[in-house]
Order: C-alpha cells, then sequence, then structure tokens
C-alpha cells in the first residue's frame, strides 16, 4: 500500500518496503477492482509478469535520488508508487508528506478547460487556496511563456506549450517531494535551462528530488545517490557515480 503522512522531521521522508508491482500483458490495467478487494492470490498467473518485486530503499530529507536503468525495467512505474497514483502488489511504500509529481506531464489536466481552468483546477486538488493561487497564477504563467495562451483550451495548445504550463505550475507547489519523469528530455534549450534553474532553486530550499532519466548529464549535475533498476529488481543503491559505473558496465554501448 501507499501511505501518506507527516511524519518528524528526522525521519525518511521516503520508505520503500519490499514493492511488488504485477501488470498483466497486453491489457490496460494491473489487476480490477475485483481482483483488488477479493484478496485472489498472488502468485504470478499466464500473461502475467513483475515490473517491480522486493524493491527497498529509504530516502532522507533534501536528497537527491537519481533512478537509472533500461527502458521497461520499472522506473516509472517506481515514481507512480512514490506518487501514490499507482498500488503495489506486495510491500508498502511511505512518503511523509506530499509529492509534487512531473511524470506523464500533462496527464492530469483537462483538454477542453483552459489554461487558466486547468491552473486552478490543479493547484486546488494540490491544496492551495484561492488566495495562494491568485498570489502565484503570473509566476506560473510569465514561467511557461504562456501569456498570449491563458484564456485558450488546453487541448489546443501545442506539445511543447502543454509541458511548459505543466512545469511550471507543479514546481511551484509546495510539496516536499519533486518527482520528476524525463521532462527534461523536452522543450527548446532555453526552456530546459529555466527548468534546470528552478529545480537547483527547489533543492536549495531543501525539496527531496526523485529524478528518471537517460541523461547522465542531469543525473549528475542534480543527484548524489541513485537507483538502478533492472529487470524490476534493485540492482544498486549508492552513490550517483558508482550507479553510473554499473549501470554503463552492464550496458556499454
Amino acid at each position: 500500500m501507499t501511505e501518506t503522512t507527516p511524519g518528524r522531521a528526522d525521519a525518511p521522508i521516503i520508505t520503500a518496503d519490499g514493492l511488488g508491482v504485477r501488470f498483466r500483458r497486453n491489457r490496460g490495467s494491473r489487476r480490477s477492482f475485483k481482483d483488488l478487494f477479493s484478496g485472489r492470490s498472488r502468485r504470478g498467473r499466464p500473461g502475467e509478469f513483475w515490473a517491480l518485486r522486493d524493491v527497498s530503499f529509504s530516502v532522507a530529507r533534501g536528497e537527491a535520488i537519481g533512478v537509472v536503468g533500461r527502458n521497461g525495467q520499472g522506473k516509472s512505474t517506481l515514481l507512480k508508487l512514490v506518487a501514490g497514483v499507482l498500488f503495489p502488489d506486495e510491500g508498502r511504500v511511505r512518503v511523509h508528506g506530499g509529492v509534487a509529481p512531473i511524470i506523464e506531464i500533462t496527464g492530469g489536466f483537462v483538454g477542453d478547460l483552459t489554461v487558466r481552468d486547468n491552473v486552478h483546477l490543479t493547484a486546488g486538488l494540490h491544496g492551495l487556496g484561492k488566495r495562494e493561487i491568485a498570489e502565484r497564477f503570473d509566476a506560473i504563467i510569465d514561467f511557461a511563456g504562456a501569456g498570449d495562451v491563458i484564456d485558450t483550451p488546453f487541448k489546443h495548445l501545442s506539445s511543447g506549450m502543454k509541458v511548459r504550463v505543466a512545469f511550471s505550475l507543479i514546481s511551484q507547489l509546495d510539496e516536499p517531494v519533486l518527482l520528476v519523469d524525463e521532462v527534461l528530455a523536452v522543450g527548446d534549450k532555453a526552456f530546459r535551462a529555466k527548468c534546470y534553474q528552478r529545480i537547483e532553486a527547489l533543492l536549495a530550499e531543501g525539496k527531496t528530488l526523485f529524478l528518471v532519466s537517460h541523461n547522465e548529464r542531469d543525473l549528475r549535475r542534480f543527484c548524489s545517490r541513485g537507483l538502478y533498476l533492472d529487470r524490476g529488481a534493485l540492482v544498486l543503491d549508492g552513490p550517483i557515480e558508482d550507479v553510473l559505473a554499473r549501470y554503463n558496465a552492464d550496458h556499454p554501448v
């Protein structure tokens, strides 16, 4: 299960114990609601595979963690577990405080609503009041460079502008944990530079960062520690340089 609690100031901000997630091949969902509530056996059935299995770690407040591995090895699944949008089949993950997820970055936005309405809706869902949203609204729009499209339905924006608005909004939230999944690979060079500066500012404020990326420069820039996932298992948890060295040794170009 996934738990979000206030927690003590000296407690790990994220704790994962024996996490396991099972998917069905060629199907849109992992388990049906009927499966969830009927307590069916967790033994693997034909056509199923474990995206993660027996993954355990803890993260201190203010740490910056890089998650590495080939495509399809469980990295994004792990972030979704921490974000609370996916539930484990085995084990549990505890998060002390809220999360600001920049994963599948525009997935939570409503296409028929305007940029303005999406900002108010999403910020409100993350606990910001009307006054707080009003105080941050101009900064969100200015960072995204979206002044000309405030009242445009979100679905009519270019893919680049959608990412700009989404990153700008999520990075303005007060949540203590920032989850980033490959978003730094999106957008033009100037906007990426703004994203880098924003993430560095958040880390300076003591935020905790979980970064999934194939870009070793980004991983070295932001992260001091790494988690290396392969075939759903945690192969190595250690200093980012050691993790990258092991990953590159296992998968030479």
